[in-house]
Order: structure tokens, then sequence, then C-alpha cells
């Protein structure tokens, strides 16, 4: 996994902050295997706003951080099964790179959980995730087609309709 840019980024939000945290959160997990207490209180107690081995966490929205792993964790089965829906023929999500795995699983989660927050919003959010992580990958572009098919899926009324 590549490490996020660790110079401060005025412009990041709480909440954009608690989406990267929450995806290299979810990466910790799945790579790792480590306890998804431990791993939400590790990033709560010790990462949020702090200069760890180099690398700066900015202040995240502590409460949508939490809402977005537990989530993820929760509903992980359902999640995985409507991305790999919309995967590119070919594509399975367990054979993914395990960032982007967790970047699709996240905004998968907001997509289908927080209606407060705009589907344009959530897809743009996570490209900027993918960006911080692949600088000059295709990944990016793969968030977008799929949280946007997703999307479309899920928030067809929103978006106009079912476009998959």
């Amino acid at each position: 996994m590549a490490t996020p840019p660790s110079t401060p980024n005025a412009h990041r939000t709480g909440r954009s902050a608690a989406r990267l945290a929450a995806v290299q959160a979810l990466y910790q997990m799945d790579v790792a295997q480590t306890d998804l207490d431990e791993v939400v209180e590790e990033f709560v107690e010790h990462r949020f706003g702090q200069e760890v081995e180099g690398d700066v966490y900015h202040r995240a929205e502590g409460a949508h951080f939490d809402d977005v792993v537990r989530g993820v964790v929760r509903e992980q089965r359902d999640i995985d099964v409507k991305i790999n829906e919309v995967l590119a023929k070919g594509w399975v999500l367990a054979r993914i790179d395990a960032t982007l795995r967790a970047t699709l699983r996240a905004g998968t989660y907001e997509l289908q959980r927080c209606k407060d927050v705009p589907a344009k919003v959530v897809i743009n959010e996570y490209m900027d995730v993918a960006r911080a992580f692949f600088d000059d990958g295709e990944e990016p572009s793969v968030v977008n087609g799929v949280l946007d098919r997703l999307a479309r899926r899920v928030r067809d009324q929103e978006l106009g309709g079912t476009r998959v």
C-alpha cells in the first residue's frame, strides 16, 4: 500500500480525513488481521491529529470514521456481493489490491447508508482517497466507475435512473 501524502492539506475536512483513515483501517484489518475494536481505538486515540512515522494524520471526524469502519465490517458480505456485480467482466473483488478493495467497500457503504451525503460527493471523495494511495495508476478511474454504477443502483432517484 502506498503511503498517503505526509504534508498537511489545508482543505481536507474532518469527513475527508475520516474517509482516508477508514480506508487505512480497513486495509490494516484485511492485511494484518487486526481486531476491529483495536484498530478503531488505535486511530482515534493515537493517529487523528498526530504525526506517526513521518505521516501527518489530519483531525478526522471520529463519528464518521467509526460508522464507516464498523458499517463495512458489519455489512461486508452484502457490500462485496454488490461490488462484484458491477466490476468489469473478469474482475473479482477478492483478487483486487487490498487498498483498492478497502476503498470500494467504504465507498459502497457510504452510498448505501449515508444518504445525507450526495452520491457525487461520495464518489469524488473516494476517488481522492484512491489518488492519495495510487499516484499514477488507473485505480481512481476504477473507483469512479464502480461507485458510479453502484450509485445508479442504490440511489437511482438521485442520479436519474439505472444506467449499468
